[in-house]
């Protein structure tokens, strides 16, 4: 098998790092040498979040280069605009159709883009999911990045039950139940 590469990114404080830790999570059950490499930015400003995880039989380092990513995991619109040069010519942006103002565009100082996902669309494979939607009707906004995890699920070659799993044993045991409802209804998206 060759190595996969995925990149999470988004804001801080949507859980990009409890996402990494649970693809990191998958793979690792599934017997692949897994790296896993943080770059917290301005996380606890809302500042940009990204993160890797590399899987396979060996892996060297844990950095995704430009142009590699099979898999790009976006929990912001904008995030996935930043971001989308680091995918495959046919890899996947999986984006959370929500929007987040940068610090710049509330002062003013700069104008959030327009149409983002037509403009990722024109030259790559995208699926918008509108998980903070889907959250919400589940009752709990937080649980939308697991939402997305389920979507990216149906792309990735591990069993349903093995997510569910690793999603018991990486959540906050007071919130399993709700991660597994939202994985369900991102995987019914997918």
């Amino acid at each position: 098998m060759t190595t996969k590469n995925i990149m999470i990114v988004g804001v801080g404080g949507q859980g990009t790092l409890l996402t990494s830790r649970i693809l990191g999570g998958i793979t690792t059950k599934a017997g692949y040498d897994v790296k896993l490499s943080e770059v917290h930015g301005m996380a606890q400003r809302g500042g940009s979040v990204v993160t890797f995880v590399r899987y396979g039989e060996s892996v060297a380092e844990p950095i995704v280069e430009e142009g590699q990513a099979d898999v790009l995991i976006a929990f912001e619109r904008l995030e996935a605009l930043r971001y989308a040069h680091f995918l495959k010519k046919d890899g996947v942006i999986i984006v959370n159709d929500q929007r987040i103002d940068p610090i710049t565009v509330v002062t003013g100082a700069a104008a959030y883009p327009e149409n983002i996902i037509e403009t990722l669309q024109k030259e790559h494979n995208v699926i918008a999911v509108d998980a903070m939607g889907e959250a919400k009707k589940l009752g709990n906004a937080k649980v939308f990045n697991t939402i997305i995890i389920g979507v990216a699920a149906k792309r990735m070659d591990f069993d349903k039950e093995q997510w569910l799993e690793v999603i018991q044993e990486t959540v906050p045991p007071k919130t399993v139940e709700i991660n597994k409802k939202a994985f369900e209804a991102g995987y019914l998206l997918g």
